[in-house]
């Protein structure tokens, strides 16, 4: 398969970038602002739906309904010092840690294994710290983007290759899934193999490499659905969540209840009536119905513009890089991002398996929100070096 981000044997973005480099540069030199701007809307955004949809719940199970906001807020201050962090730190350092990171998100992973971790609703996804729990999944993806962003930059001599260009980033990823699917938690899975795909396209992997492992990884996933009963059942109720509207269909029937009842205005923010315990999730997962009922499609629309807008910012930086690792390493992050926003929307509107997957920046929770941040931050800070490429006489 074509490589999307570089010719063969030069350090040179290809597809529609290649034929640039004899145009004249002009250097940002300073963060995307735009960007930054984008991402504090929809934080403010998310943190009036966190308020709304978990107030009725915080006040039954915790006698306080600005429970969920509190420690949302806190989160989001956490969150944003992380931000400035990554945003500033040295490209040096941030490039001696890929095999660290990896090691670390690796220990995380086997600690959720170990009897230090509960077991949460049959799966044991998180580690306990003190008065917050973090799940060490929001950062394996940030740790294996990183790395795949070292390998496809650094090995594009051997990306062709079965046995050195294929088979290392393939394992590596296969280990964390598989120690994920012991959890278990197969959607998370399924975006660790995302994420592997999309690298592989753009760093100039074998189409036929690619297709065999998609295949072997379509058919895992049938076999694992179809001898897992509650796994099949799950898939079952997608398929027609009203058939079992009162037991493995619920949640969903709920949420496209939420966004049926919405209509184009909405019922206003605070008045919604899913989410005084009708749709389980409400101030998590399903956040986006909650803003569906109440803001209705303008709501919606506006959402969906501010992530289309903040993918296009992504967009820019990422083309923008003139050295190659950090343009996989700005791409990885941005399919993170991505992913998140179109896997969440996919879940709430029924058109795909239910997978936990949190929307970013929006959905409560502390791991999910800290992870975002830091690939925003991460972001921020390859803006600095991204350029803006103007015609030349």
């Amino acid at each position: 398969m074509k490589n999307v981000f570089v010719d063969t044997g030069k350090n040179r973005a290809a597809s529609g970038l290649a034929g640039m480099a004899d145009k004249d540069p002009t250097p940002a030199g300073s963060f995307d602002w735009w960007l930054f701007t984008i991402v504090l809307v929809i934080l403010a955004i998310g943190l009036i739906m966190v308020l709304s949809a978990s107030g009725i719940v915080a006040e039954r199970i915790n006698g306080d309904k600005y429970y969920f906001f509190k420690r949302q807020l806190v989160f989001t201050l956490a969150g944003g010092a992380a931000l400035w962090t990554a945003a500033l730190l040295p490209r040096e350092w941030l490039y001696r840690m890929q095999y660290p990171a990896l090691f670390v998100a690796l220990l995380l992973l086997l600690i959720t294994l170990s009897p230090l971790a509960p077991t949460i609703n049959g799966a044991k996804r998180w580690i306990p710290l003190g008065p917050v729990s973090i799940q060490p999944m929001e950062f394996v993806k940030i740790a294996l983007a990183l790395y795949l962003a070292y390998f496809m930059s650094t090995k594009q001599d051997l990306i062709k290759t079965f046995s050195r260009g294929v088979i290392p980033p393939f394992a590596v990823t296969g280990l964390f899934c598989f120690l994920l699917l012991l959890q278990p938690d197969f959607g998370s899975a399924v975006v660790l193999a995302s994420i592997l795909f999309f690298m592989c396209v753009a760093g100039g992997t074998r189409f036929i490499y690619i297709f065999c492992s998609m295949a072997l990884a379509c058919a895992g996933a049938m076999a694992l659905a179809i001898y897992s009963p509650y796994r099949l059942r799950r898939l079952m109720a997608f398929m027609d969540p009203f058939q079992d509207m009162h037991n493995t269909g619920y949640q969903l029937v709920q949420s496209l209840l939420a966004i049926g009842s919405g209509s184009f205005f909405g019922v206003g923010v605070g008045a919604s009536k899913q989410k005084m315990f009708y749709l389980p999730e409400a101030h998590n997962d399903f956040i986006m119905a909650v803003l569906a009922e109440e803001m209705g499609f303008l709501g919606v629309t506006a959402v969906m513009l501010l992530f289309a807008l903040l993918f296009w910012r992504c967009y820019r930086i990422v083309m923008g890089q003139k050295v190659l690792r950090d343009r996989f390493s700005a791409f990885g992050l941005t399919i993170i991002l991505a992913m998140g926003a179109v896997m969440n929307l996919a879940v709430v509107m029924g058109v795909a398996p239910p997978k936990g997957v949190p929307m970013p920046l929006m959905s409560y929770g502390g791991s999910s929100l800290l992870a975002t941040m830091i690939c925003v931050g991460l972001l921020l800070n390859y803006s600095r070096t991204a350029v803006t490429w103007t015609k030349s006489s």
